[in-house]
């Protein structure tokens, strides 16, 4: 499996309380995140579709879980189409208006040309608008990636192929035009994460830029103590 996980990053994940692996053997607790039905979900009609096993959206719509989440697990796969942007969408409280009112983990093709110049808090792995990887995963269009995120409370944690890549903690962002670091925080996203509510919604965002993105082997499970 691509992005094997070595015995430092156990160590690491065993430290922030990550299992070391995705795909792994557990299946305690685990449930899918969307039924093949979609009949958990909550999707504008005719946009997102399950295909041998594989969820896609044919417009730049987002689908959303019916029930509220917290201090979670979530495991899935996706596959970006050349130049795709989209995100995995977390404490939503606001469908209609997510964008201001949750937090996004960036799925990017980070080879595109067309994102070259875009700030590091887009690339994949990212917070979008908030914090950049600290290890950045270079994700590639036509590959299927492995991501797991864990959330507790402030606290978010992702992992792209088995690599630590974004640590969050929500209570140090507390302006609502620049991020600890001095970053500019994009102006669509000018909510405080300190302000923001740690239970809600969980959403993957559909064809946004004009790229296709598709997700498989989606399941969440309460976030192990």
């Amino acid at each position: 499996m691509k992005g094997v996980t070595t015995l430092a990053a156990r160590v690491l994940f065993a430290c922030l309380g990550l299992s070391p692996a995705f795909g792994s053997t557990d299946n305690d607790g685990w449930q899918p995140l969307f039924n093949e039905d979609l009949s958990n979900a909550d999707a504008p009609p005719g946009v997102w579709r399950w295909d041998n096993g594989t969820l896609t959206a044919t417009d730049d719509q987002c689908i959303w879980t019916q029930r509220d989440f917290e201090n979670f697990e979530l495991e899935l796969e996706f596959r970006l189409g050349e130049s795709a942007n989209s995100g995995v969408v977390l404490y939503c409280t606001d469908p209609a208006n997510w964008i201001p009112n949750s937090i996004e983990v960036q799925l990017l093709d980070d080879s595109a040309p067309k994102w070259s110049q875009a700030p590091p808090t887009w690339r994949c792995g990212a917070i979008f608008g908030h914090l950049a990887p600290t290890n950045p995963a270079g994700c590639r269009p036509n590959e299927w990636h492995h991501l797991r995120i864990v959330a507790r409370g402030p606290v978010v944690t992702v992992a792209i192929d088995g690599r630590l890549t974004t640590r969050l903690d929500m209570r140090q962002w507390t302006s609502p035009e620049r991020n600890p670091d001095g970053s500019e925080i994009p102006p669509w996203l000018r909510r405080p994460l300190a302000s923001l509510a740690t239970r809600g919604r969980i959403g993957l965002q559909g064809r946004h830029a004009g790229a296709p993105v598709w997700f498989r082997h989606l399941r969440v499970r309460p976030a192990r103590d």
